[in-house]
């Protein structure tokens, strides 16, 4: 199984630290937000990571190599100046990412959730296609994404309560992304609505550490939490 970090984010938000270096490589706890993933993934048995690319590109390649520094394989997938979106960018690097489901995660979240559980999850025979990780609705985004129905994910709306926020992190099959097309410039939630009334997505709530490194604030507040954890 393999797994693809999603880093081709422009990071508007943090500017000016992304004016000179990517998201993904901005720092907390004193290392890079990306290597706390690959760092991750290697403990839990991946082998091989699929990384896209945007802006300043070139520098996360440079950092990372080939993989061998975190004992994985990284191949990279390449977008253009302004990036293709969320399922835009997978379905650009699926020719990467093989045949079987496959691990997404944002490379500007910092997460706590066991990675090795992705295998359990790709593992099921039933009709599932896509399988969400939620977490509890941070303050920045108080509305939430989705609803949970035991595992089945169901659209927020007004009339419901008990909203979820997406995390960042999916289990998805390739066949989930037929319909892109390549160098297609698409974002993950018109997907994730069709996939959604067609009754192929699933999801679980974790409810450990989670943070969405959106801006300067929330950087600085991870960076404090991991380096008072020492």
């Amino acid at each position: 199984m393999k797994a693809m970090i999603l880093a081709a984010g422009r990071g508007e938000r943090l500017r000016p630290l992304t004016d000179t270096t990517p998201k993904p490589l901005l720092v907390a706890g004193g290392r890079p937000l990306i290597v706390w993933h690959l760092q991750r993934l290697a403990a839990a048995g991946w082998r091989e990571v699929v990384i896209n690319h945007a802006h300043l590109g070139e520098q996360i390649e440079a950092a990372l190599g080939d993989g061998s520094a975190f004992g994985l394989h990284i191949a990279y997938s390449p977008e253009p100046t302004g990036a293709l979106e969320t399922a835009g960018g997978i379905a650009a690097a699926l020719p990467l990412l093989g045949e079987q489901p496959f691990l997404a995660v944002n490379g500007d979240i910092w997460c706590d959730w066991d990675f090795s559980q992705a295998r359990r999850i790709a593992q099921t025979t039933d009709q599932r296609r896509a399988h969400l990780l939620l977490v509890s609705n941070p303050a920045h985004h108080p509305g939430g994404d989705f609803c949970l129905q035991g595992e089945v994910l169901r659209a927020a709306t007004a009339a419901r309560s008990g909203t979820l926020t997406y995390a960042g992190i999916g289990v998805f099959w390739p066949g989930f992304f037929a319909g892109v097309a390549a160098g297609a410039t698409m974002k993950l939630r018109p997907l994730l609505d069709q996939g959604i009334d067609r009754g192929i997505v699933t999801g679980e709530r974790h409810g450990g550490r989670w943070i969405d490194v959106g801006t300067r604030e929330r950087l600085a507040e991870l960076d404090m939490e991991l380096a008072q954890a020492g």
